[in-house]
């Protein structure tokens, strides 16, 4: 969390069972990458504040969505996923959810209805021993995918992982199957509290962040192989014109070798300019405005291992 950002009270304990009013704090979805954390965080929130891809380690920052509920707030802190770091940015990215795990009040843990409950669903479940301090639910996710002997044979083996489990919650972000129980459930479960973000703000995700992850998104849809980690973008520039009318706005998407550059691009600029049309058609809503987007590829070599690059590029 931000130094001067404000924390639920650690050691407050609420009372167990429906929701109570003024509850306030911070929770967060870990899991293995993919399980479908971002896309349970947008569901939550209503709004599209964190990017979804069926790539691996789509989220690269603690993003914060903001819940209001007559029963309180929460925060919601979408992370990505814990993984075996090859690179110094997959270190970066474990050590960024481990910081984000010491501060929360809740836990909740995520494995897919689709998937049986392997290593990396173990290893993550018993690390979150290590924080004491956050209460934790079980969650299993994409039950609009699975059957119901998958849902049943899931949550069993979900539950067997731990003993303190507050919660085992079934749930499809994509239907909104059970949402709101899962929602009744985390308010119990926070502190009492005010608010700690003013009603109506949804992230506090700055507006260009959230641009450049819609442009990574955008550029993430069909690539293949280690493509998708290589990718980052930056905005260089942002001006609304004096007619108001128009926005113009100059990214640069970063790549680590010439060969991805060329995929980027694609023949002729063709796979550039579908990244930039996809890009627009959501970033108009958020800016109110029509978009003139100018993207340049640009590559830095090895980005992901070099400390200095990775400074530069926000990590």
């Amino acid at each position: 969390m931000a130094e001067n950002e404000p924390t639920a009270e650690a050691g407050s304990e609420p009372a167990v069972g429906g929701p109570v009013e003024g509850r306030s704090g911070f929770v967060t979805f870990v899991g293995r990458p993919n399980v479908g954390k971002s896309t349970l965080t947008n569901a939550l929130v209503g709004e599209k504040v964190a990017i979804t891809s069926d790539k691996p380690q789509t989220t690269r920052r603690a993003i914060r969505g903001i819940l209001n509920r007559p029963a309180g707030q929460l925060v919601i802190v979408d992370t990505p996923g814990l993984h075996k770091p090859r690179t110094l940015l997959g270190q970066r990215l474990n050590d960024l959810v481990e910081q984000v795990l010491g501060d929360v009040d809740v836990i909740g843990f995520c494995v897919p209805a689709t998937e049986k409950v392997g290593p990396g669903d173990r290893r993550i479940a018993e690390s979150l021993s290590g924080y004491g301090r956050a209460k934790k639910v079980a969650i299993v996710t994409k039950t609009d995918a699975a059957s119901r002997d998958q849902i049943t044979e899931r949550l069993l083996e979900v539950d067997a992982l731990r003993e303190d489990w507050a919660a085992v919650i079934p749930l499809s972000a994509l239907t909104r199957e059970q949402l709101d129980v899962l929602t009744d459930e985390l308010l119990a479960l926070m502190p009492s509290g005010p608010p700690l973000y003013p009603d109506g703000v949804v992230t506090d995700e700055s507006i260009e962040d959230r641009i450049a992850e819609i442009i990574r998104e955008a550029a993430l849809e069909g690539v293949r192989d280690e493509l998708p980690h290589s990718i980052a973008v930056t905005i260089e520039d942002m001006q609304e014109r004096d007619t108001g009318s128009m926005t113009d706005i100059y990214a640069n998407v970063v790549v680590e070798r010439d060969s991805q550059k060329a995929i980027i691009i694609g023949h002729r600029g063709s796979r550039l300019r579908d990244v930039g049309a996809r890009a627009r058609a959501q970033i108009e809503p958020l800016v109110g405005t029509k978009v003139f987007l100018k993207l340049h590829v640009r590559v830095a070599k090895e980005w992901q291992r070099d400390p200095k690059q990775l400074g530069r590029l926000g990590f």
